[in-house]
């Protein structure tokens, strides 16, 4: 890992644009890690759930609640992470938490889009009160590129506040009007990220995906974080996660420690038969 705390400059371009890339936060041997683990753990493979876009294309994610001792619950609770997260989220009096984490597979040509949305218009119906002190963490275990559906953002568009929700396809998408009127005045920014690359985004921030046209997977893991102070008064399957205080690794452990993928009986994953739209 970069093993360098966030600068003043970075925590500042953050608050302004609703975004921050960090290049190179992974090294090439931790990526590889990643990426061998994902491809061959049969836990998230039985528990991915299918999402279509309004053109019929589908993407596949497997999300869990807890993180452990796997590959990814030491990247998720690494020090170096989670002090990035600490910099970065409103309220540093109150512990970092873990909401949920998921893997996103974009697989070759099939791949679908996911519509402009806020995680936050999702996460508001969870009754969480307070989108400053929550934020997602791309980790990009595949590169990133506008061939392969990489992530769009509209800079700035954070500042906008929660956007009306609705459906689109089998996703929750914002309110088209108001994502129109953000394009106006804001610019839309293609997140192009090489594999180890790592995006922290607003809770509030507009962003979207297109579908995977190309011959290349974009895989990629997203950490969502909570404060402690911040109570989900409508969360159930995560309440205790979303406002436990994660308990940090070192950052070596991701190569160090003997990790594997998930454990399925600890992890906490959302069932396929769930409302994704509220996740």
């Amino acid at each position: 890992m970069t093993n360098k705390a966030l600068t003043p400059d970075q925590i500042r371009q953050y608050n302004q644009a609703g975004y921050l890339i960090v290049t190179d936060f992974l090294n090439a041997d931790e990526v590889a890690k990643l990426y061998h683990v994902a491809i061959e753990d049969r836990a998230i493979s039985k528990h991915a759930i299918n999402i279509n876009d309004s053109a019929g294309k589908r993407s596949k994610l497997s999300l869990w609640y807890k993180p452990g001792d796997d590959v990814y619950g030491l990247l998720t609770r690494s020090k170096q992470l989670v002090d990035s997260v600490d910099s970065l989220l409103d309220n540093r009096n109150s512990p970092v938490c873990h909401f949920h984490s998921k893997l996103m597979q974009k697989e070759p040509r099939v791949g679908g889009a996911w519509e402009w949305h806020q995680d936050y218009g999702y996460w508001y119906k969870n009754e969480f009160l307070l989108p400053d002190q929550m934020m997602s963490v791309m980790v990009a275990i595949t590169d990133a590129n506008q061939e392969n559906g990489c992530l769009q953002v509209i800079k700035g568009s954070h500042k906008m506040g929660r956007v009306e929700h609705g459906f689109a396809g089998e996703q929750v998408g914002a309110s088209q009007r108001y994502v129109d009127l953000a394009l106006k005045t804001m610019d839309r920014v293609f997140v192009e990220l090489k594999a180890g690359d790592v995006l922290f985004f607003h809770s509030n921030l507009l962003h979207r995906s297109e579908a995977n046209l190309s011959d290349k997977p974009r895989w990629s893991m997203i950490s969502c974080y909570n404060r402690q102070s911040n109570i989900g008064y409508n969360e159930s399957s995560s309440s205790s996660a979303s406002i436990t205080p994660i308990s940090v690794v070192p950052d070596e452990a991701l190569l160090t420690w003997d990790a594997t993928g998930l454990v399925e009986e600890g992890a906490g994953f959302l069932r396929k038969e769930a409302d994704v739209s509220l996740k």
